[in-house]
């Protein structure tokens, strides 16, 4: 176990660097949008939480998601395991239904007051690049990480399919919000298989019809199949505004203000 957890640190960190360093020439090199506000500000900020976000939940859930899918293996929980099929289809059975509840939760976190709350701090960013992608309010990363658990167990997941879907899930996150630039035609064929940014970029968007569309992070079919797809913004990738409307003042992309952010009076 000890040893499969340490294979599983380094593999997401290899990931992540890999995947923030790649998203982040690509984005100099062939930016999709001009940024409106002062890139160092918004990196510094955004990574800073995402580092105190990553020690947290070392701290709180110390063996993680891989962690409860090995001891639910140990132990023979969950529903994969009265299930006769071969490991390999569990396991993949189990990546789906997984990004399957990531969306269901995307979409709550919207939805239920006191949820958004702590999700509103993702959208208050007023650009949306691949440090985006990692920003999210330490309770929230807590609340997903036990929802997370909770689902591994039930599932009876198989810990190699948790560590690919994790890995996955940063990585695409990463990449569907990368301020890169697509030609529409690999756009079109991406999405059939993975949430792209253009397509994931309409829900960052101030119009709040907007907002609450494509919420997928990983497979692009939920949106679809539950009708929660929206091709395109309004006013066009170059020309839309990335937020919300009641946080548009550059305070709000530092630290100590993204963490107040929950227990603001503001609404969107």
């Amino acid at each position: 176990m000890n040893m499969l957890l340490a294979h599983e640190v380094s593999l997401r960190l290899g990931f992540f660097l890999g995947i923030f360093f790649s998203m982040a020439i690509w984005e100099a090199l062939a930016p999709r949008r001009s940024l409106t506000q002062r890139k160092s500000t918004r990196w510094l900020n955004n990574l800073g939480l995402t580092l105190c976000n990553t020690l947290l939940v070392r701290l709180v859930f110390p063996s993680a998601a891989v962690g409860v899918a090995l001891y639910g293996a140990a132990e023979e929980w969950g529903l994969l395991h009265a299930i006769p099929a071969p490991a390999w289809a569990g396991g993949l059975a189990a990546i789906v239904v997984l990004d399957l509840a990531i969306y269901a939760q995307h979409l709550l976190f919207h939805k239920v007051p006191l949820l958004w709350r702590l999700h509103r701090m993702h959208h208050t960013d007023l650009d949306i690049d691949v440090t985006t992608g990692t920003r999210f309010h330490p309770l929230e990363i807590l609340l997903s990480m036990g929802i997370k658990m909770g689902i591994i167990i039930t599932l009876g997941a198989p810990a190699w399919s948790v560590i690919i879907f994790e890995v996955l899930l940063n990585g695409t996150s990463m990449f569907n919000h990368g301020n890169i630039l697509l030609n529409s035609r690999t756009d079109r064929v991406l999405r059939f298989f993975v949430v792209t940014p253009d397509m994931h970029r309409v829900h960052h968007s101030v119009i709040i019809r907007e907002t609450d569309s494509n919420f997928g992070f990983n497979f692009p079919w939920w949106d679809r199949l539950f009708g929660t797809y929206r091709a395109e913004p309004a006013a066009g990738h170059a020309a839309m505004t990335i937020g919300l409307a009641n946080y548009r003042d550059p305070k709000w992309l530092r630290l100590h203000w993204m963490l107040v952010v929950p227990f603001a009076r503001h609404e969107r």
